[in-house]
């Protein structure tokens, strides 16, 4: 579960995020777990609407980038936000080096593991490309940005290597578990 800290309205939080399916998430805030369920505005491209325990929300982000303040507002409260940083370690484990693909034999309906491969943690857009195939990697080093519900996260390499394959190229809409790069 990947864990973040973050300096919320000027309080340090500490949270971690967990999904639970394309559209829920369960965030642990300083040690209290809410479930969180996305819902759809189609109005507005600012604005989010968010299930909170089971109560409603309207969310306006500013886009952000990471180590970067940024606006929320929840309702009519506004909040200044920066994301402090991000225990890679914790991060890293949902971008599992392996990943299932469907296997390409006819009327084969299982899985087959591709060694290597880093996967998209969530739906978005790929923004930023920072790497090239045949380039050398380290563990730890950003790969890729996807925004995410106006947030840009960094996708990092779970383990050094040659990248072996991209898969995805910038603008292109992604969703959980799409294989982004492989890396031998």
């Amino acid at each position: 579960m990947p864990k973040y800290e973050a300096i919320i309205g000027g309080k340090p939080r500490q949270i971690e995020l967990n999904r639970t399916s394309p559209d829920s998430f369960t965030a642990k805030i300083d040690g209290k777990t809410r479930q969180i369920k996305l819902k759809q505005d189609g109005n507005s491209v600012e604005k989010t609407l968010l299930d909170i325990d089971g109560k409603p929300y309207e969310i306006e982000l500013a886009k952000a980038e990471l180590g970067s303040k940024f606006s929320v507002r929840v309702e009519e409260a506004a909040f200044d936000v920066e994301v402090k940083a991000v225990h890679k370690e914790d991060a890293l484990s949902s971008f599992a080096p392996a990943m299932q693909v469907p296997s390409k034999k006819a009327g084969a309906n299982k899985m087959q593991t591709v060694e290597g491969a880093v996967t998209a943690p969530m739906t978005g857009k790929i923004i930023k490309i920072k790497v090239k195939k045949n380039e050398q990697v380290k563990a730890g080093q950003i790969l890729c940005v996807v925004e995410a519900m106006k947030m840009e996260n960094e996708i990092c390499a779970p383990k050094a290597g040659t990248i072996a394959e991209v898969n995805v190229e910038e603008g292109t809409a992604v969703n959980e578990g799409d294989p982004l790069f492989i890396i031998c």
